[in-house]
């Protein structure tokens, strides 16, 4: 997300600093840097975190709260001691704070909280989001659904489905350890035969959002980024396999879903986890999508991976 947000926002015009581990103006860590280039900023945009697309050991579990964290309370600590604070903090947060939904959409003022470790973990960067007394400075909390663009989760997608295993994630029975289950990490069979709930947004869209955020000072609080119409697993799967002009795609049980999980180092959850999620207040406000339709956006999204592929062979042929 934020490598497709700089550039944005520095084509329009606007002065941008990044802080990261490595690669930016700023690294995490470098307090007094960070508070020179929050303090006057027009807007701040947290994005910090370690990938969830990994296996959740201990290590990574610790380093997947801290990164948040400590990303979150420096941002904070900044804004706090700002003479100039900015009027506006969006800070990354995630559509899995909801719970497993088969039944009804989650909304901001509707939605049932869920329970388990990426739940804990949504539900504690959003307080440090909120922990301090921030008077000048509006904070909102971007619950993203997937994201879907250039890369993201349709890279690996693409890669299965031309390999003709593009077809729905079916959830089933499959033993949780004591252990995940005291970690809140393992996944309960729920949604059968790929109809578990898919909510996504475009990263046009996301980018949209916060333009419309920075201008509607009336929002604040958490903030579902999600397109208003959501698909379900197997109609998704579906729908990659229709733009790539793959034919078929069995479906994948889940005992193939964890094989594969521990070969390549993810999580289940990532694919199995109804996730049904609608963006009240967006739409509510009078914001329109410009990707509210998942065809468009999925075509969108390869058509532009193909078009960089294709600047990329030229540059290297030049």
């Amino acid at each position: 997300m934020g490598r497709h947000l700089v550039p944005r926002l520095r084509s329009a015009g606007r002065e941008v600093i990044t802080i990261s581990r490595s690669g930016a103006d700023i690294s995490w860590g470098e307090q007094r840097a960070i508070d020179r280039a929050v303090d006057g900023a027009s807007l701040v945009i947290g994005l910090a975190g370690k990938s969830v697309n990994c296996r959740y050991t201990p290590e990574n579990r610790a380093e997947i709260f801290r990164s948040r964290l400590d990303t979150t309370a420096s941002l904070s600590s900044a804004i706090a001691d700002a003479t100039d604070p900015p009027p506006l903090w969006i800070n990354s947060s995630t559509a899995t704070i909801y719970r497993h939904a088969e039944d009804r959409p989650m909304t901001e003022s509707s939605g049932d909280l869920g329970a388990g470790f990426s739940v804990d973990v949504a539900k504690a960067w959003e307080r440090a989001l909120f922990a301090d007394d921030l008077p000048h400075t509006r904070r909102v909390a971007l619950r993203s659904a997937i994201v879907l663009g250039h890369g993201g989760v349709l890279g690996p997608l693409e890669r299965l489905a031309r390999l003709g295993l593009g077809g729905a994630q079916h959830d089933g029975r499959w033993p949780v350890s004591r252990a995940r289950r005291a970690a809140g990490t393992g996944h309960f069979s729920g949604a059968l035969h790929g109809t578990q709930r898919f909510s996504w947004v475009h990263v046009d869209d996301v980018a949209r959002i916060i333009d419309f955020l920075e201008v509607t000072p009336s929002i604040e609080g958490p903030v579902n980024a999600a397109s208003p119409n959501p698909s379900d697993n197997a109609g998704f799967m579906a729908t990659v396999r229709r733009v790539l002009g793959v034919g078929f795609g069995p479906p994948l049980p889940r005992w193939m879903l964890e094989l594969g999980a521990i070969g390549i180092r993810t999580e289940t959850e990532l694919v199995l986890k109804s996730r049904w999620v609608i963006p009240e207040r967006l739409t509510t406000a009078g914001f329109a999508f410009a990707y509210p339709e998942l065809e468009g956006a999925v075509r969108e999204s390869f058509s532009r991976t193909s078009r960089s592929a294709g600047s990329s062979s030229g540059k290297a042929k030049a």
